[in-house]
């Protein structure tokens, strides 16, 4: 077996996962990714060090084909970092579409679950490994106006507790990291969508993004990089079942837009 750690991260082709699986590949890692946009899979696959996949996580038989490829490739796995989601439809609870209901669940929980599902043969089979969720600050709060985006990230930290209990007599650590909002072009979004659905302007959305934060800031998503490798690091070797923001301290979740 080859000394090199091998990392498998999803959504891995743009934002906070790229970025993971590029500060990875500097420390020396080999990095193989899945992403469901084929033009974000090539891009990223330029960079020496990274391989990947088209998939959707939704897709249990696409997930069960990546492993298949992965195993095809890398002889060890000692670091899945479960990334891939979406951010769901921003409306009040009776006003969500079920069908966005599910797509949300489908890819924010069900997802995660398939691909730690297919990969943990490989972590028992050498009895090592880590498992980082990446959930969200939304995990710890309600979340006015994001019902199926909550609950999944809610969700993600149950499982994450529960994964850790299982796997832990393994050698195996899962712990969930809960970034706050992320400066890139997602929260952007984000608040363009909530912004539409209250009838104010993005200008007091962002205002009360930065004011429920003791911290009064966005993060990057160099520090989701940072805090994934201290996790996967010997650094991290006696830290699981953990759930850890870097969010500057999220204080809540307002619904108050005054």
């Amino acid at each position: 077996m080859s000394d090199q750690r091998v990392a498998l991260v999803t959504a891995g082709g743009s934002g906070i996962g790229r970025c993971i699986s590029e500060s990875l590949v500097t420390q020396g890692w080999a990095v193989f990714i899945c992403d469901i946009d084929p033009a974000a899979v090539s891009d990223v696959c330029e960079i020496d060090g990274i391989e990947g996949s088209v998939i959707d996580v939704s897709a249990p038989d696409e997930v069960a084909s990546l492993i298949s490829t992965f195993q095809g490739k890398h002889e060890r796995l000692d670091l899945l970092i479960n990334n891939a989601g979406i951010a769901g439809p921003t409306a009040a609870v009776e006003d969500i579409d079920p069908a966005d209901w599910q797509t949300t669940i489908n890819t924010d929980l069900s997802g995660p679950f398939y691909v730690t599902r297919e990969a943990v043969p490989l972590f028992k089979r050498q009895q090592f490994g880590a498992i980082v969720n990446i959930a969200s600050t939304a995990a710890l709060f309600g979340y006015p106006l994001r019902s199926p985006y909550a609950a999944a990230k809610w969700a993600i930290v149950g499982l994450t507790k529960t994964w850790a209990m299982e796997l832990g007599p393994h050698n195996i650590r899962v712990n969930a990291i809960c970034p706050g909002s992320v400066n890139g072009e997602r929260i952007e979004r984000v608040m363009t969508n909530d912004a539409a659905e209250r009838g104010v302007s993005i200008d007091k959305i962002r205002a009360t993004y930065v004011r429920q934060v003791s911290m009064r800031t966005f993060v990057d998503a160099e520090e989701i990089a940072e805090m994934v490798s201290f996790l996967a690091d010997e650094t991290g070797k006696r830290i699981s079942g953990q759930i850890i923001a870097v969010d500057g301290h999220t204080e809540g979740l307002s619904n108050d837009f005054e």
